[in-house]
This record gives C-alpha cells, sequence and structure tokens, in this order.
C-alpha cells in the first residue's frame, strides 16, 4: 500500500486522477477500520491532512459553506445556530476524539446508510461540492447516493465541501443505538422544518440500502399543514396528523435484519422518532411564535 500525501489541493486532485483508486483519508475513522479488519486493501492511500481549506467553513447569507474536514467537534460548538440538525447529529458520533478527527466528507465519502450525518443533511437540504482536475460540480444531496455504500462520485473527484442550507426554522435528529455513547446507529431520523417555504424535509438512516428522505410522509405533512393553517396559527398539530405522518415515515424504511436489529424493529422505531422529533419540532416552532407575540 502506497501513502501518497499532497501539501495542496491542486496536488491532491493531480495525485487522484493520476491514481483513480486511491482511497482519500482525513479522519480515518472509517477507512482505518476497514483496513485494521482487512475488509479493505487499496493500493493508493490519498491523505488530505495537510490541506488546510478543507477544515474551514464560511456562513454565508442563505448557506453554509462546510469544508469537507471540518471536525464534529467545531460543527457542535461553532455552528450550532446554523446547523442546529448536524449538529445534534454530531454529537452522536461515536467518542470525543473521534468527533475530534472525523468530518462530514468522511461521512459522504463512505456512503454508509449507517453514517450519523446523512439524515441531517437530507433534512436541511444542501449540494455536495466535487471537484477533480477537470473542473468542480454540485450533487444535490438527494441525488449524491446511488447504491449502498456507494455514490455519484467521478473516479477521479474529491469532497470539497458541503454546501448546506442555513436553518430556518427548528431542526431536530434521533438515533438508536445498542448502547448509549460508540455506537453504529440501528435507525437514525431527522426533520427540519422550513417555514420560509412552509415545507418539512425528512432524513431516515441504517433503515434502507441507502439514506433517504419519508417523501410521502413529507408530502403528506406538508399538506395538513397548509390545509389546516397550521404554518400562520401555529396550533398544536393533531394526533392524527402526527400519526399518519409517522406510518408514513415508517413505511418509506426498507431495512434489513443484521446484528444490531430487526427489519421489523427499525421500521416500528423509525415511525417513533417521527412522531416524536416532529412533536419537538413543532413545539420549538409555536415557541418562537409565542416569544416575538407583542414585540412592536
Amino acid at each position: 500500500m502506497d501513502f501518497l500525501r499532497p501539501a495542496s489541493w491542486e496536488e491532491a486532485l493531480a495525485a487522484k486522477a493520476e491514481h483513480p483508486t486511491a482511497v482519500p483519508i482525513a479522519g480515518g475513522t472509517d477507512v482505518m477500520v476497514e483496513i485494521n479488519f482487512d475488509h479493505r486493501r487499496p493500493e493508493y492511500l490519498l491523505d488530505l491532512n495537510r490541506i488546510s481549506e478543507l477544515s474551514e467553513w464560511e456562513v454565508g447569507e442563505e448557506t453554509v459553506r462546510l469544508g469537507a474536514s471540518v471536525p464534529y467537534t467545531k460543527i457542535m460548538e461553532e455552528l450550532r445556530t446554523e446547523l442546529p440538525g448536524l449538529a445534534l447529529a454530531s454529537h452522536t458520533v461515536a467518542s470525543p476524539q473521534i468527533r475530534n478527527r472525523g468530518g462530514v466528507g468522511g461521512n459522504l465519502g463512505t456512503a454508509s446508510p449507517a453514517g450519523d450525518a446523512h439524515p441531517a443533511l437530507l433534512a436541511a437540504d444542501c449540494e455536495v461540492e466535487v471537484e477533480s482536475v477537470r473542473g468542480s460540480r454540485l450533487i444535490p444531496i438527494d441525488e449524491f447516493y446511488t447504491g449502498v455504500k456507494r455514490n455519484a462520485l467521478a473516479a477521479d473527484e474529491l469532497i470539497k465541501s458541503v454546501h448546506i442550507k442555513k436553518a430556518d426554522g427548528p431542526q431536530q435528529y434521533s438515533k438508536v443505538g445498542t448502547r448509549n455513547a460508540m455506537v453504529i446507529a440501528v435507525c437514525a431520523f431527522g426533520i427540519a422544518l422550513h417555514p420560509e417555504t412552509r415545507t418539512v424535509r425528512t432524513g431516515i438512516g441504517s433503515a434502507a440500502p441507502t439514506p433517504i428522505r419519508a417523501k410521502a410522509a413529507e408530502e403528506f405533512l406538508n399538506a395538513a399543514l397548509e390545509e389546516g393553517g397550521f404554518w400562520d396559527s401555529r396550533k398544536i398539530i393533531t394526533p392524527s396528523i402526527a400519526k399518519q405522518f409517522a406510518e408514513l415515515a415508517s413505511g418509506a424504511a426498507n431495512p434489513i435484519d443484521d446484528v444490531r436489529g430487526t427489519a421489523n424493529y427499525r421500521r416500528h422505531a423509525v415511525g417513533i422518532m417521527a412522531r416524536r422529533t416532529l412533536g419537538w419540532t413543532w413545539e420549538s416552532y409555536r415557541g418562537e411564535g409565542r416569544s416575538t407575540e407583542g414585540v412592536a
């Protein structure tokens, strides 16, 4: 196994073009596990740790440009207001040591359905910025996952950053694991309210071959909230709406039985998480309305 260590982004792109099978490594929290257990033996490792721009972020008017290697710890500490769902997801990632090393780019590159960042990214809505010596492009998150541990990257492309929409409403994240820490998700669920567009987006992890959205549940809830005047009134969502949303979210899952949980349990848990996170986010939205009452 050869170790490539470019000093700049341009050198990294050139190395990836010359060695398309090279496996990028930054935090190494996924790649090194596979290598240590001899599940993977790449010909080349492409170390990206010397490329400082991958660990930088920029907060714009509408989006956050998050470098692929920004550690989860930084997201938790510095971007909780702009990216609350992703910050909550970051809290659930392994241990403090791994949160100090791992970043969203690694989750996206591995594209495991159990990656903790995926549900939050799907719910928030974002685009993945990828680049090669041929140029750069933005891949919508809904088009990024193409199969089990497969993504839309070309062989010579590297993930540079993620352009994530700043939160314009409450967001939540929930994860079920077999213990309280250092655990791969049995299943996970993310939700984001987008009051500006009067829409709700979701994300489901570890309950299908790829990370997915519960689109039927979203469509139902979007229609119910609009028809019932909930966005303007901020009244409590009725139990029947919450129940139907949860059932549709559960129905979106397409899980398997494995050592962490059964398919039936995953479907059930997704429904429970959908109902609970909807309740939490909507109560936050209602609270925001109450806090502005009487303000001139």
